[in-house]
């Protein structure tokens, strides 16, 4: 899938757009289709190496924030379905193809 990823720690000139493994729902999770995301101000100063993602999440992939439509399901998730429409807060990795909701 394609995904926004910083190459080091910079400017906008640190910005690419690259091919990553799409992520896998883990218990609890859905799969993202993402259709839009924000780039805020937590995603610019990750892109400077001042604003650290949560442990388990790539620093080198941004995004807070995204809406789309599920496209998969971890296990245990009830009250979700594939093709339903949603809005997030990420923990990190948004900017993305797919991204991962809890």
């Amino acid at each position: 899938m394609k995904a926004v990823r910083f190459t080091g720690k910079g400017g906008p000139e640190v910005v690419e757009l690259a091919e990553v493994a799409q992520p896998a729902p883990q218990r609890g999770e859905v799969l993202v289709r993402v259709r839009a995301a924000a780039m805020n101000r937590a995603d610019l100063l990750q892109r400077r190496g001042l604003y650290p993602p949560p442990p388990g999440y790539r620093e080198d992939i941004p995004g807070l924030e995204l809406a789309g439509e599920v496209a998969a399901l971890g296990e245990g998730v009830t009250g979700w379905k594939v093709g339903d429409p949603v809005m997030a807060i990420a923990a990190g990795e948004a900017q993305a193809e797919y991204a991962i909701a809890h």
